[in-house]
């Protein structure tokens, strides 16, 4: 069975995020000080205060899932779903917040964040993508 267009965005996706995290923690590490650990907070979810090594430590990580959604196994269809269900909850503190202080701008970028997780978990959980991941 050929690749579903899909699974190869979701793979494009994670490979993208840690080509981000890889460059941000990088630069931080090369050049303390020029880039704030504020610039992957929507992708790390409180952990970019441990400083540039989580960002390469996650980027290590989601390299691995676009890897290996990339080569259809089925280990990696469940850390990329783990980890889109991980990101919708550590999402939901900044978008309640926005909420309450009414912060257009917020929202609407942490509610597209919360909607491209979720429609990644329900995209990998179809019966016949699950049949795609083979090994």
């Amino acid at each position: 069975m050929p690749r579903p267009i899909g699974v190869s965005l979701i793979a494009i996706l994670f490979l993208l995020v840690a080509a981000y995290l890889i460059a941000v923690g990088a630069v931080m590490l090369l050049t303390p000080g020029n880039v704030s650990m504020s610039a992957g907070a929507d992708l790390l979810g409180g952990l970019e205060v441990a400083g540039p090594y989580m960002f390469l430590l996650i980027a290590v990580v989601a390299t691995a899932i676009g890897v290996g959604v990339l080569r259809l196994y089925n280990w990696a269809r469940r850390l990329a779903i783990l980890a889109a269900l991980l990101g919708m909850v550590l999402l939901l503190p900044s978008v309640s917040s926005a909420v309450l202080d009414f912060r257009i701008a917020k929202l609407v970028w942490g509610g597209l964040g919360v909607m491209v997780r979720a429609m990644i978990v329900w995209y990998l959980y179809q019966h016949p993508i699950k049949e795609a991941f083979t090994h």
